[in-house]
């Protein structure tokens, strides 16, 4: 097996561990459209680390937190609704991001790549990256599950608990900042929503438990990677939305066995 191969595997399978759980809490607490405000917010993190001369890793972690910052401050008016308040910061994010790339002018960049990865151009050291971020994702994560999960079924009953909602909003937040600002070289800055959503959307069609639908999800975003990369690989086609169209087909797949088994079940119950 080529070396560039098993380089994408390692950092497809770290992100899948990483992405599965913590797209499980995104569903659940209906943050879908958030995650697409972190994503674009990390294009205009990519320009202000290219401007400053800073690593964009850092950029990127730091721009996301700060509109996670901005959108709970903006929240707590009650005039106009979230969903609202995510589009305007998601599409100015993005648009800014872009204006400032453009505006660059000794400044080359593949604004294509940044948007879109490619997991085959992935170098040991990126490996490496990969393996600390999803380590710390997961470590945190299991650290703020319980609380996290409280916030998440009933943020009115959470505070009443005692449980510091902002703390480990932010503390989620800037571990999803972390996940984007690795994975935007691997699938892209527009992609990386995908790959929190889809797998725990497939998840949750097979699990019964909050744990085994984090379980599920990280392997059926495993899974999506390896068969995006056999697909980029054999067909020569881009390897993060090869990866995207992997896991949309395994939702497909599992939507589609849950509907023919639930149907089998009522027509068993309706036959009793």
């Amino acid at each position: 097996m080529e070396e560039f191969i098993i380089r994408a595997l390692l950092v497809g399978s770290f992100l899948g561990l990483a992405s599965g759980p913590l797209g499980c809490f995104v569903l659940w607490r209906r943050l879908a459209y958030f995650g697409d405000t972190m994503a674009h917010s990390a294009l205009l993190g990519i320009a202000i680390g290219l401007f400053f001369n800073v690593n964009v890793t850092v950029g990127v972690v730091m721009v996301c937190f700060l509109c996670a910052l901005l959108l709970l401050g903006l929240q707590q008016q009650k005039k106009i609704p979230s969903d609202t308040l995510l589009g305007i910061l998601s599409h100015l994010a993005l648009a800014l991001g872009i204006i400032v790339l453009k505006l660059m002018p000794n400044e080359r960049t593949n604004i294509e790549s940044i948007l879109f990865g490619d997991l085959l151009t992935v170098n040991w050291i990126d490996v490496a990256v990969c393996a600390v971020m999803a380590g710390i994702a997961l470590i945190t994560l299991k650290i703020i599950w319980q609380p996290l999960l409280l916030i998440s079924i009933n943020e009115s009953l959470a505070k009443a608990e005692g449980v510091k909602v902002t703390r480990y909003t932010l503390t989620f937040t800037f571990v999803i900042a972390l996940l984007i600002a690795v994975a935007m070289k691997l699938v892209g800055v527009l992609l990386i929503t995908a790959m929190l959503i889809m797998p725990a959307a497939c998840a949750r069609l097979l699990a019964k438990t909050p744990f085994s639908m984090a379980l599920y999800a990280a392997l059926v975003a495993i899974s999506s990677v390896l068969l995006g990369l056999f697909m980029s690989y054999a067909f020569d086609t881009p390897s993060g939305p090869s990866i995207v169209v992997s896991c949309a087909s395994l939702f497909a797949l599992t939507l589609g066995v849950s509907y023919f088994i639930n149907s089998i079940q009522k027509k068993s119950f309706h036959d009793i």
